[in-house]
């Protein structure tokens, strides 16, 4: 058997375009342009890129996107003057606050300033405490990202069983949350879980992210599974994921290559997150298909 491939660069071209026909919608129908802010601290290289793709990308789709940069030595409270500042800015309905931050910032103490209505990442603690209380909430891109490639090859995913091997605030935790509001039977694991192959052997869904170049192999995957993988490692063959691909597409009932899996659907679940931000501040319709 070999694995359906889940072609994320192409999913999430789909995913853009209905961005866009929304956003087109709002603009004809309500006279509003969803804007999309991020704030740059120093220059990082990798952030710099990422930076220039989610500009070009937002501007792609007909939004408004407004780019700040801070110098590497700016101090803590100036950044977050600048927060509070486009907080108050009507035309922003999403705010992003590029990682990593300098060192001799406390990133929790800047990401808490943020509105938690424009936090489009869906990092800010009360988004968090929103979606692990099942309310809704602003949802990480990531996951968000990755439940939108699960319910396009499941539809309904009642009953399933999950395993999230990864425990971060960013993928792993919220990635359990929005399976077990699918209704999935969910499981946590991590590099030291006991048994960790059995335990990923029963799983309908595997969703890889911890972090570790190749650490699940195929024969850790049950037959038929859908295995969803996170990771992005870069090693002297390459980029890898989190699962040997090799061995698992053998396996596997379905699989997202790394790259051109994943990776995509982060940008255009940061666009999605934007549209939905405006329509809620705008006591508007959310956007079918681009929300939990």
């Amino acid at each position: 058997m070999t694995a359906t491939i889940i072609d994320g660069k192409a999913f999430a071209g789909r995913v853009r375009e209905k961005v866009a026909a929304h956003v087109a919608r709002l603009k004809e129908e309500h006279g509003i342009t969803p804007g999309l802010a991020v704030v740059l601290v120093g220059d990082d290289p990798a952030s710099e890129v990422y930076v220039r793709s989610k500009g070009k990308m937002t501007k792609a789709v007909g939004m408004l996107s407004l780019e700040h940069r801070l110098p590497a030595d700016a101090a803590q409270d100036e950044v977050m003057r600048l927060v509070a500042e486009l907080n108050a800015n009507p035309e922003v309905h999403g705010i992003l606050v590029q990682l990593p931050l300098p060192r001799h910032m406390d990133e929790a103490e800047v990401l808490a300033v943020i509105d938690p209505a424009k936090d489009v990442d869906g990092f800010h603690i009360s988004n968090v405490g929103l979606l692990g209380t099942g309310q809704r909430a602003m949802v990480p891109c990531t996951p968000l990202g990755c439940l939108m490639m699960l319910r396009d090859h499941h539809g309904d995913l009642t009953g399933m069983d999950a395993v999230v091997i990864g425990r971060s605030n960013i993928v792993g935790k919220p990635m359990a949350q929005l399976l077990l509001g699918e209704s999935c039977t969910v499981t946590i694991a991590h590099s030291r879980t006991r048994n960790l192959a059995d335990v990923v052997r029963r799983a309908d869904i595997v969703v890889a992210a911890v972090g570790r170049p190749e650490m699940v192999p195929g024969d850790w995957i049950k037959p038929g599974a859908t295995v969803i993988d996170v990771g992005i490692n870069r090693t002297e063959a390459g980029l890898v994921g989190d699962v040997d691909f090799a061995s698992a597409v053998k396996v596997a009932g379905a699989i997202t290559p790394v790259p051109g899996g994943v990776g995509p659907m982060t940008i255009a679940c940061l666009l999605a997150n934007t549209v939905t931000a405006c329509c809620r501040a705008n006591d508007l319709a959310e956007p079918d298909g681009l929300t939990v």
